[in-house]
């Protein structure tokens, strides 16, 4: 069944996903207004003049309107709703269009090198990663249509589930991990399921449970929830074991902050919430004692490995965290963190190199035994270097 006001799915979408595709049309509305909202801050910027932003903003206007009355066409060529909004609005208006994703583009390249990749184009990163020496890598997916259930999460045949058998078949020495919520596969961007204005806690469990299992069965090394839920660790574990997969050990994002350093991966995600924010499930950033407590929570639950997140603003948590407990600590270095370093670099303010250094060799001081970083191809190459004498 199709939901939203609209009368009925274009003839495109039904061919592509078949009528039985539950499909919440407040995607479309919520990535053309986060498409406007990034012309106006280029415009504000300077990087578009106002003739330019009225164009875009009256074209992605005009490309909703098609949408809701069934008269848009879907290319077969792209992947996922933005890329076809996108490429329609340069169809149609021509030069800004075209500019307005050539900025975007360029700010997802230069400021945070955080990008997509298709299930066709992970050899790309993994040949890389397999070269470099790196022991894993944290998987993400991304589907190419999202409902308010976050179905495509847990799907057998799902993205995810996909590029973990791709990665297992073809680079069966590399540390498999994938990330478990429901953010990247939600139409609304919550983590778990929603009544209104209410994020579902125990009602979210049971689909976190079930993707961690269709993943497990894909063939996943590692489990890695990130969602946040109370009592998720515990379920997940019972899941697993149930399952046929007490193997499969646990990553916990224990001490998860409501931060704002998560923003360039939530635009290259589409992942920011649809309404609200995060803060009632993640963390509130000035208490360092209830972290504590979400790491000690995790450990009872039966969590492996727990993660502090993000990493630089929270070392004092992360610190705390080693000289607490006995397990082995993760943290995340997130792509605010990383994209700050890299514009900076970019304008030539600092040395990327030795500031990387720096910032990562904090973190393991801190008493990090994993590191997750966007910084791990580039921080490889300088160690290869280092060794060599160069």
């Amino acid at each position: 069944m199709w939901k939203g006001r609209f009368s009925k799915p274009t003839a495109d979408l039904v061919q592509r996903y078949g009528e039985s595709v539950s499909y919440d049309w407040r995607l479309f509305r919520q990535d053309i207004a986060g498409s406007i909202a990034h012309a106006r801050a280029q415009l504000k910027a300077g990087l578009l003049n106002r003739e330019e932003f009225d164009a875009i903003e009256s074209g992605l206007k005009d490309i909703l309107k098609d949408i809701e009355e069934g008269n848009f066409t879907w290319s077969r060529e792209l992947e996922d709703v933005h890329m076809n909004i996108e490429s329609e609005l340069t169809r149609r208006i021509g030069a800004p269009g075209a500019k307005l994703h050539t900025a975007r583009s360029r700010n997802d390249q230069v400021a945070t090198d955080t990008r997509l990749y298709c299930r066709t184009e992970i050899d790309e990163i993994l040949e890389k990663v397999e070269k470099s020496g790196i022991s894993g890598v944290l998987l993400f997916g991304i589907p190419a249509h999202k409902d308010e259930r976050g179905s495509q999460a847990y799907a057998p045949g799902g993205i995810t589930q996909r590029a973990v058998r791709w990665i297992k078949a073809h680079y069966p020495g590399l540390v498999c991990i994938v990330d478990v919520c429901l953010c990247e596969y939600t139409s609304h961007g919550h983590c778990g399921l929603v009544q209104g204005d209410c994020i579902l806690n125990d009602e979210t469990l049971p689909l976190l449970c079930q993707m961690s299992v269709s993943l497990a069965r894909a063939g996943a090394d590692m489990i890695a929830p990130s969602d946040m839920m109370d009592g998720h660790v515990a379920a997940i574990r019972e899941a697993l074991d149930e399952s046929g997969f007490a193997q499969i050990p646990i990553m916990a994002y224990s001490a998860k902050f409501a931060s704002a350093y998560y923003g360039p991966f939530r635009e290259a995600a589409h992942s920011a919430p649809g309404f609200g924010d995060r803060k009632s499930y993640q963390m509130d950033p000035a208490n360092g004692k209830e972290a504590i407590r979400e790491i000690e929570t995790d450990i009872e639950e039966g969590a492996d490995i727990v993660m502090v997140k993000p990493a630089l603003a929270y070392l004092d948590v992360l610190k705390e965290a080693s000289l607490t407990f006995r397990l082995p600590l993760a943290v995340y270095n997130v792509s605010g963190e990383y994209a700050m370093v890299k514009a900076a670099a970019a304008n030539g303010w600092i040395d990327e190199r030795k500031i990387v250094t720096e910032n990562l060799t904090a973190m393991k001081r801190a008493g990090a035994k994993i590191i997750i970083t966007y910084h791990a191809l580039d921080m490889a190459a300088w160690l290869e270097e280092e060794a060599a004498g160069k």
